[in-house]
């Protein structure tokens, strides 16, 4: 009888025991499954039948377990808003359709050589390289139809240098808006004709010649500056040392003077051109100028411009096309019958060693 009590007692508490860790297992099993269904939600937003059945269940927690699930749910639409509207702004950035490349942009930062053009010919003959240049400098590339070279002088005739009054260039309108500036640079030159036509029209004209006595000078309606421009800006050590410098590049004239335009650029610098123009063209220069007139000098290779004769020709050649890709237009030649008739120190196809050329930048429209 004894053994039967002891022996029903151990299963009671046998049972009571396995109760308790069911139940243990139970609450276990419950906390965690009730943890899940944040991370879920964000990888599968439809609900399977076993997350409407955890939902039935979440219904029976407490209000704050509510309020959290809440903001779960607002955190989670607000990171797909952000995706969305992150696609969006990544789609009106980009319009271009996918199989297609972005156009590439403009540039704008300086070039440290030009592009030189290919040999006239595979022989690389002084003749060949001298034809195709003289061929491209006499040859207008556009018609002006008011051609303007300034007042006559004593001799009854009027200069060499021309500028373009068509109306289908920016000049006149600048001229009539009382907008027009013009530059002439030039050491010692005595024919400003054009200089004073152009200030008498109204036009802002600034002379520069290093060999002025003053600093600046105002003079028949147009300003005078000892300065003078060059295809590099001085050493500073040199400017230290004097207290005017008497050189300096077109860019830094311009920034110096406060410009952002010049109507007519108008340079006779006695064989310096070719490495000045180079540095307008290197520079990006050229896009504030609206008319160039230049006088070009061919008796030698002219200053810092080395090689045999054929690179020599070949190289002013590729700057003149440099001119012509940024958008200027040959409209006036002219050549001096009183100037000897050397091209590089030969008689080449009877050329003249000097010719004064005329350009329009065909975007100055108005």
């Amino acid at each position: 009888m004894g053994r039967e009590r002891l022996t029903w007692g151990l299963l009671l508490r046998l049972c009571v025991l396995l109760t308790a860790v069911c139940v243990c297992i139970h609450v276990y099993l419950e906390t965690g499954w009730r943890g899940t269904p944040a991370p879920l939600a964000l990888e599968h937003p439809i609900l399977s039948s076993q997350n409407r059945g955890q939902q039935s269940r979440t219904k029976q927690v407490p209000a704050e377990a509510g309020k959290q699930d809440r903001s779960i749910k607002r955190r989670i639409s607000y990171v797909r808003t952000l995706k969305k509207d992150r696609k969006r702004d990544e789609d009106k950035e980009d319009p271009s359709p996918p199989c297609c490349q972005p156009p590439r942009p403009h540039r704008k930062a300086p070039r440290w050589h030009i592009d030189l053009e290919p040999w006239a010919s595979e022989s690389h003959s002084l003749e060949d390289e001298a034809k195709r240049f003289l061929d491209y400098i006499t040859t207008p590339q556009v018609s002006c139809a008011s051609l303007f070279k300034g007042e006559a002088t004593q001799e009854g005739t009027q200069g060499s240098w021309t500028a373009c009054l068509d109306p289908k260039y920016s000049l006149t309108n600048r001229i009539h808006s009382k907008h027009c500036r013009v530059y002439s640079f030039g050491l010692g030159v005595d024919d400003r004709s054009l200089e004073r036509s152009l200030a008498g029209a109204g036009c802002e004209v600034h002379c520069f010649d290093p060999s002025l006595k003053q600093p600046h000078l105002q003079q028949d309606e147009m300003w005078l500056h000892r300065l003078s421009v060059d295809w590099r800006d001085p050493n500073p050590a040199i400017v230290a040392q004097r207290q005017h410098a008497n050189t300096k590049k077109l860019a830094t004239i311009l920034n110096d003077f406060g410009h952002r335009q010049v109507d007519v650029l108008k340079a006779d610098m006695e064989s310096a051109e070719w490495k000045i123009l180079e540095n307008l063209v290197l520079e990006g220069v050229l896009d504030s100028v609206g008319q160039l007139l230049l006088e070009l000098h061919l008796h030698w290779a002219g200053f810092e411009v080395g090689g045999d004769d054929p690179s020599v020709v070949r190289y002013w050649f590729s700057l003149l096309k440099e001119l012509e890709r940024a958008s200027f237009r040959l409209f006036h030649v002219n050549s001096d019958p009183a100037k000897p008739h050397l091209f590089l120190h030969k008689n080449v196809l009877n050329a003249s060693s000097a010719y004064t050329l005329s350009w329009v930048n065909a975007e100055s429209m108005p």
